[in-house]
């Protein structure tokens, strides 16, 4: 249903700043000296946010107008997963101090992981008015910008952070994402070589290393497109439930010129395959991974490896990464293949006609044509394009959402890593994020997203499997209706399961996925780059009605 690959790492060492110069609105701003943790500060960064919670709420009792101490303790409780107690503790604050920018943007990191960026929004913009030269606006306007696949709004916003304060922690895990190649090895090999307590933390540094140490070899052969072609069609073959029912759509795909039947799936990122097609196609493990999603068994275990060729429909890639579970089966698959493999394409998903068309992105103003190539490493485009800060030009590095003519009436989408979001609303009564899921067989809600609109029941009999196993807990929710991108559906008896794990993980609260039974009636054209989605229906094309 989907996969998580997590690379991230807890960095706590100090990088020297960039001599560069700081942006013309905050020329005037302070630059931060090194200043050592606080004993809340060692205590969150460590994982032990409990000591770290109370610690933070020794200081505010002492001193309960400190926006440090409370905007501390906010980022804290939501460490913790106490989103609504951090709520009610920074409204509390904010009532007798509204211009506070420093409580503004704990605000704002609040609303997000409240899955409310249009709330986000608002504030972001009041904290702007005197919040400058605080450090850490600018890493949330940074995750604002992303989000909203202004990539290189995002980019100049961590810089800006990171020279008004290169010794925040926080602020520097993200700016090392920025870093061209070397350096992040460079970094990553610091880290390696002073910490070894924080096991987690090791682990995933290890991963990246490895991951990158192999792209700097192999630069010269990174992932590309060899083939003449530039735009294909491919048809899709469907993956039954039994001889009549068919339950999703794959893509025949070839690695090392052995075949597999991948599952379409814009819930889940990369190519993701079985132990078993990996070995008939003698893919070797170059470094250890994870891939977590849906169902109560937890990460599944695996690899990452690289195909010499993989061909899909006319094209053929060399080079390209892909990650290898060890089940011999990935949700009764061969594998799955995100769609945000294709990013450096449009992506046409028309299910009507069971066909995938990909062709050339609409160039940015004043470039030409990007080069297309399989992308398979599960990185943002700000984190992998950065131009020397010094001299970016309009052809390299990251951009900011570029919305061509024939895209004006395209729905905005929000993008975390590989996942489209859509502002759904539900019965009228509220707005939530649900997340585009052709991998999802049905469409479904949280349970406390469902519970704001309607009734929720128990119910034994469904079954909901993803990457992670079967999900024990699963409900049905009497009468909901859903719209986004002008359209609806009618639902009774919805499915519903918990999703807070995935919410955790992508930072934001994600209250439902818009599944297959209600996607394969549409025509998708998806600009991942842009964060960009049509969504068409039309009835003269033999649809069904959506209800």
């Amino acid at each position: 249903m989907r996969t998580h690959h997590r690379s991230r790492l807890l960095l706590i060492f100090f990088a020297a700043p960039l001599s560069i110069s700081l942006p013309t609105y905050a020329e005037n701003c302070p630059i931060a000296q090194p200043h050592p943790l606080t004993p809340a500060e060692i205590a969150a960064i460590g994982g032990n946010f409990t000591q770290a919670e109370t610690l933070y709420r020794q200081k505010v009792a002492a001193d309960p107008k400190s926006p440090e101490f409370t905007s501390g303790l906010v980022r804290t409780l939501l460490a913790e997963e106490k989103v609504d107690e951090a709520d009610s503790t920074v409204h509390t604050a904010l009532a007798t101090d509204l211009q506070s920018p420093i409580l503004l943007t704990a605000l704002a990191e609040v609303q997000y992981r409240r899955g409310l960026p249009w709330e986000e929004e608002k504030t972001l913009t009041q904290a702007q008015v005197q919040g400058v030269c605080y450090p850490r606006l600018h890493l949330v306007l940074s995750d604002y910008f992303r989000l909203n696949s202004y990539y290189a709004s995002a980019f100049r916003e961590i810089r800006t952070a990171h020279q008004l304060d290169p010794y925040d922690p926080t602020i520097q895990r993200t700016w090392i994402q920025t870093l061209p190649l070397e350096q992040r090895i460079d970094e990553l090999k610091k880290y390696l070589s002073a910490n070894d307590a924080d096991i987690e933390s090791v682990r995933r540094a290890q991963y990246e290393l490895a991951i990158l140490q192999n792209r700097l070899q192999n630069r010269g052969s990174s992932c590309r497109l060899v083939s003449d072609v530039t735009s294909t069609s491919i048809d899709f073959t469907g993956i039954m439930i039994d001889a009549e029912h068919v339950r999703g759509w794959g893509l025949d795909v070839a690695f090392n010129g052995h075949k597999a039947r991948l599952q379409i799936d814009t819930g889940a990122s990369g190519l993701y395959i079985s132990r078993g097609v990996a070995e008939h196609a003698g893919l070797k493990s170059v470094a250890r991974s994870q891939a977590g999603g849906i169902g109560d068994k937890g990460v599944q275990t695996g690899y990452t490896t690289y195909a010499n060729s993989i061909k899909i429909g006319g094209l053929e890639f060399r080079n390209c990464a892909v990650q290898v579970s060890d089940r011999n089966d990935v949700v009764g698959t061969d594998g799955l293949i995100g769609m945000d493999v294709f990013s450096s394409f449009l992506v046409t998903l028309d299910f009507p006609w069971h066909k995938l068309t990909l062709s050339p992105l609409p160039p940015y103003p004043g470039t030409t044509e990007t080069p297309a190539t399989l992308n398979t490493e599960q990185e943002s485009p700000s984190e992998t394009k950065a131009p020397a800060p010094e001299t970016p030009t309009p052809a390299s590095g990251p951009h900011d959402r570029y919305i061509a003519p024939e895209m004006q009436k395209w729905t905005k989408v929000y993008r975390v890593e590989h996942d489209l979001i859509v502002p759904t609303s539900l019965n009228n009564k509220t707005m939530r994020l649900f997340i585009v899921d052709t991998g999802a067989f049905r469409t479904s809600i949280s349970p406390a997203a469902a519970r704001e609109v309607t009734k929720v029941h128990s119910d034994n009999f469904k079954q909901v499997r993803g990457i992670s196993g079967n999900v024990q807990n699963v409900y049905t929710g009497d009468k909901i209706v859903v719209r986004f991108a002008g359209l609806q559906q009618e639902s009774d008896g919805m499915l519903s399961f918990d999703s807070s794990g995935l919410s955790r993980h992508l930072g934001t609260e994600v209250s439902g996925f818009l599944g297959f039974d209600l996607l394969h009636f549409l025509v998708l054209k998806i600009d991942y780059r842009d964060g960009l989605v049509d969504f068409q229906y039309s009835e003269d094309r033999g649809y069904q009605h959506i209800r």
